[in-house]
């Protein structure tokens, strides 16, 4: 389905088990005066996955308007409005029960407000990524991560995704694990080196162990 106007609905240490996935969907709206409910629909619509099943550490999917396209010059109404969301996924969720759960909500503003006409469509999807901890890679990470830090190291998820669910999908086990530092992707990014020579020792403990 092609957006008239549109919507874009989507899905990086100590180890991160897991990590979530963004949907991207295009819905179109027939007017710039549909925005405002629109907006408001998704508004209510992240509230009420915040307050439904989470994932043990990822917590809730989320949802928000990105990008707002309309319009062409100041002293016209515009006919069109395009939306881009990003609908984040976790576990147990899937890009068909996204895209039902948005055009649902669409649905719902078209049989509501006056003119309101949508069109949807799916843009990039990722499935979110779950580390098995059973696996021999996480097993034998972990215990090499033990042994060179003196303590478990600390389980978490993060809110991103990565290529570890292309090949976690592809039958690779993989897990993320990383470096202390601040401000990934930021305009000041940086990692702590006692903390680079760590994961050096771990990283190369658990690759020998591994392959042997």
């Amino acid at each position: 389905m092609l957006p008239e106007a549109s919507t874009d609905s989507a899905a990086h240490a100590a180890p991160d088990l897991l990590d979530s996935e963004p949907v991207r969907l295009l819905a179109g709206l027939i007017s710039i005066d549909s925005v405002n409910p629109d907006l408001v629909a998704l508004e209510n619509l992240g509230r009420r996955l915040a307050q439904g099943p989470a994932h043990p550490l990822l917590g809730t999917g989320t949802v928000h308007a990105s990008v707002i396209h309309g319009g062409e010059e100041p002293s016209a109404y515009p006919a069109r409005c395009r939306i881009t969301l990003e609908r984040r996924t976790v576990p147990g969720e899937d890009a068909d029960s996204v895209e039902r759960e948005l055009t649902a909500v669409l649905d719902d503003l078209a049989a509501t407000v006056p003119e309101f006409r949508h069109r949807l469509t799916r843009g990039l999807h990722r499935e979110p990524f779950e580390a098995d901890r059973g696996a021999a890679i996480v097993r034998t990470l972990t215990r090499h991560a033990e042994q060179s830090l003196g303590h478990p190291p600390v389980v978490r998820a993060e809110p991103f995704w990565t290529d570890c669910a292309l090949l976690d999908r592809a039958g690779i086990p993989c897990l993320l694990f990383g470096v202390d530092g601040e401000g990934a992707h930021a305009a000041t990014e940086f990692v702590d080196l006692a903390s680079l020579d760590r994961l050096t020792d771990i990283l190369t403990a658990t690759i020998t162990d591994f392959c042997s």
